[in-house]
């Protein structure tokens, strides 16, 4: 391209690259971290525009050294850190399992959560069982620290015949109404508005639970993210609006949805959002943040917007090969660790566990899942066993059964 003459405009289309591409060796040192408890914790009724520091810098509790620091530091009992450990591993060892059960032809999909068990284990921690989580599809987090039974979440990854959906989802996009969780959509960021809906209609009825949603980065530029934000921001909802950034949307990095330019907390201040970026590889630390917003909803204080600033370890799903577009070592490169690792080094330095421990724990965990597998096959699989009837595909689609379904079915014969 010939360079523009003085007083003529040079158009240039800009393409985000990631910093680091296959082949390439991953170096973070030119993300600005600060270091633990470096951030300072704002008033509950702060208002959004003195939340800039906290939505461009990063929220840390765990130092280097394991210990927790700072004005975010939460008021927690080392019990329930060792249930979140749990949690977060449990969560961990069952997306190994499925991951080899696609592999093995008996699930035709699903989305693993590695690297990012913090983020779901503790923000379901530090909610009330009665506030309603909209979650995206890496959040089963949230279904293992409300002890969702094992066995029902497999028999759903199989469609068979206890598949409390009927067949009627991808495996791993769980509904639970009794646990107040709301139905995973495959069409991105459609739980954001309907996060933000519920939670008007709960402070409408005078109710004091509130609404929390979770979407990945790139889903902030779908329209639906943009909408709740302007909901949430005039109607002072009583929700939490997180994005968990990490970092890869499929093979699009965070770039292309913006997230070079400033963080994506920023957003939420263009709003009018107290809004708050964290560690989101910090069990504490996100611990402490979901506990500080849900404060303010519940006093009638309105959204908060967090950004989780996390590291997909793992694929986008069993459809995604990352080693096309990363390092493989990246993951290994991240500067803020494994969420899982940090917690259990925490503890060791508590004085509450060990390395013996935590082995232990790991192979008790694993004779759970498969406990738990081999129960679910009793009731089918995608290839063998148990299968809903055909004829349930007509059911719970309307209140009565209309004419055209009522031929659709008996042309199938059913």
């Amino acid at each position: 391209m010939t360079s523009a003459m003085p007083g003529e405009i040079d158009h240039k289309l800009t393409i985000p690259e990631p910093p680091f591409r296959p082949g390439d060796h991953p170096d973070f040192s030119h993300l600005k971290i600060p270091d633990a408890g470096d951030v300072g914790k704002p008033d509950i009724d702060v208002k959004a525009q003195d939340t800039r520091d906290a939505a461009f810098s990063l929220i840390r509790v765990l130092g280097h050294d394991g210990k927790a620091v700072g004005p975010w530091a939460p008021e927690i009992s080392p019990e329930q850190l060792l249930d979140g450990l749990r949690d977060m591993m449990l969560t961990r060892t069952l997306d190994e399992r499925m991951l080899r059960t696609q592999r093995q032809g008996k699930i035709s999909f699903y989305v693993p959560s590695t690297g990012e068990e913090g983020v779901s284990v503790a923000q379901a921690m530090a909610l009330q069982k009665d506030d309603m989580l909209f979650p995206t599809y890496r959040q089963q987090g949230l279904l293992i620290a409300r002890k969702r039974s094992l066995v029902d979440m497999l028999c759903h990854c199989f469609a068979n015949s206890r598949d409390d959906i009927k067949g009627r989802q991808l495996p791993g996009f769980y509904s639970w109404k009794e646990g107040n969780f709301f139905t995973i959509s495959g069409n991105l960021a459609t739980q954001y508005s309907q996060a933000v809906g519920w939670a008007m209609a709960s402070a409408y009825k005078g109710e004091k639970h509130i609404a929390s949603a979770w979407v990945g980065d790139g889903s902030t530029a779908e329209a639906d993210f943009h909408y709740a934000l302007t909901f949430a921001a005039v109607y002072h909802a009583p929700v939490i609006l997180n994005v968990v950034n990490n970092q890869w949307a499929i093979s699009s990095y965070q770039s292309i949805a913006g997230g070079a330019n400033v963080p994506f907390a920023a957003r939420g201040l263009g709003y009018g959002l107290p809004s708050l970026r964290v560690d989101g590889n910090d069990f504490l630390a996100v611990y402490a943040v979901t506990k500080w917003a849900a404060e303010r909803a519940r006093r009638g204080l309105g959204a908060t917007f967090i950004e989780h600033y996390t590291y997909r370890g793992g694929a986008h799903s069993t459809s995604d090969d990352p080693s096309r577009y990363r390092p493989e070592n990246e993951w290994a490169a991240w500067p803020l660790g494994d969420p899982i690792v940090r917690l259990k080094d925490h503890l060791i330095a508590l004085g509450c566990w060990s390395g013996d421990q935590h082995e232990e724990l790991e192979k008790e965990l694993k004779d759970e899942v498969t406990a738990a597998f081999k129960k679910a096959e009793t009731y089918g699989t995608m290839t063998s066993g148990d299968r809903l009837s055909v004829r349930s595909m007509f059911d719970d689609v309307y209140k009565t059964e209309q004419p055209h379904l009522r031929r659709q079915r008996q042309q199938l014969g059913v």
